[in-house]
């Protein structure tokens, strides 16, 4: 028979050890959460949060990251067709129109890992880029303007911004809340008519009925960017991908109605809309400048969301812009390639 007191300590050892593993597996199950996120699901919580900007040191650094989040809010002012310390932009819009709350709301095209995920390759331009690189791409494309002098000081304030912001992310890492909500795919084609319809009702009240956004009352920049139109983002930037754009626009929009916690639109809603905004055949758009250089050189790593071909597979650039989309992803996968959206 076993002594009472070496039966207790072993049943004692026994719960203790079940108790690591327990919390243990609980930990790790938390760690793995996919990074796409549907909206309302129980994972809700754990999206990064960023340091409060009363964070922000008193220090040389800390007036950098001060000046980075100033020209993120306010570019146009800084930096606009008549800014203050250049003319680099060729519209009015400021970065904040679409990193949304100066780059710090989830699923916003937010900043929360970009510091720490560069240099990255971008298959857009087949090409390893640095953070500085990659603002100006912002600066080229959806801004449709000329690039900051890599190295002066509006690059290197709005990277301070985004280091301080990404503070705690781990070198080439992901956080919760840094991607896009998971959207369903619908088994149609997205239908920019019905979008249209949607537009009308819930988008025109703030971006405007012909798309032209809303300006603040002294005409310096915009309260809503606009979406289509000679100011609008060029043809080939994300936003101009309808899954892109679609993702996006689940999770935001209408602008303080929707969250991404509760969606206002539906899927196949958000997609149909992002396919009116960016219906071509109806809405002018600013083309790059280069347009001589085709974008995603090596095809491999084109989204399948961009409208413009050559692509890997046989499937036409209509169906490539507005779907059905399940089709050339089950594509893919079969033949082992990409699948970027």
């Amino acid at each position: 028979m076993i002594p009472k007191c070496t039966f207790q300590n072993s049943f004692n050892r026994w719960i203790i050890a079940g108790l690591f593993i327990f919390i243990a597996l609980a930990s790790c199950n938390n760690s793995e959460m996919p990074l796409k996120q549907k909206a309302g699901s129980q994972e809700d919580t754990t999206v990064f949060i960023p340091p409060d900007t009363s964070t922000i040191p008193h220090d040389q650094f800390g007036d950098m990251v001060r000046y980075g989040r100033e020209l993120v809010v306010n570019t146009a002012h800084y930096i606009g067709p008549s800014g203050t310390v250049g003319k680099y932009l060729g519209n009015k819009m400021n970065c904040g129109n679409c990193h949304l709350d100066a780059g710090t709301r989830p699923f916003g095209f937010n900043f929360f890992s970009t510091h720490a995920r560069y240099p990255q390759y971008r298959g857009r331009e087949d090409a390893v880029l640095n953070i500085g690189e990659r603002i100006n791409n912002c600066i080229e494309r959806p801004h449709n303007g000329s690039p900051l002098p890599l190295g002066g000081k509006e690059i290197l304030a709005m990277e301070c911004y985004m280091k301080w912001l990404s503070a705690g992310v781990k070198t080439g890492g992901h956080v919760k809340g840094d991607e896009a909500l998971e959207l369903e795919l619908p088994d149609r084609a997205a239908d920019p008519e019905k979008g249209a319809v949607i537009f009308a009702t819930n988008c025109a009240s703030c971006h405007g009925k012909n798309g032209e956004g809303q300006w603040k009352p002294d005409s310096s920049t915009y309260i809503y960017p606009p979406v289509w139109g000679q100011f609008a983002f060029q043809r080939g930037s994300s936003p101009s991908r309808v899954l892109k754009l679609a993702a996006f626009i689940k999770a935001n929009m209408p602008d303080k109605i929707a969250t991404w916690r509760k969606p206002l639109l539906t899927d196949e809603q958000s997609i149909d809309v992002a396919a009116f905004i960016n219906d071509n055949e109806i809405h002018a758009r600013p083309q790059k400048k280069n347009i001589d250089v085709p974008d995603y050189p090596d095809t491999r790593f084109k989204p399948i969301d961009y409208d413009l071909g050559p692509y890997l597979d046989s499937f036409s650039e209509s169906q490539h812009k507005y779907g059905p989309y399940k089709p050339i992803i089950e594509h893919h996968k079969a033949h082992h390639l990409a699948i970027i959206y």
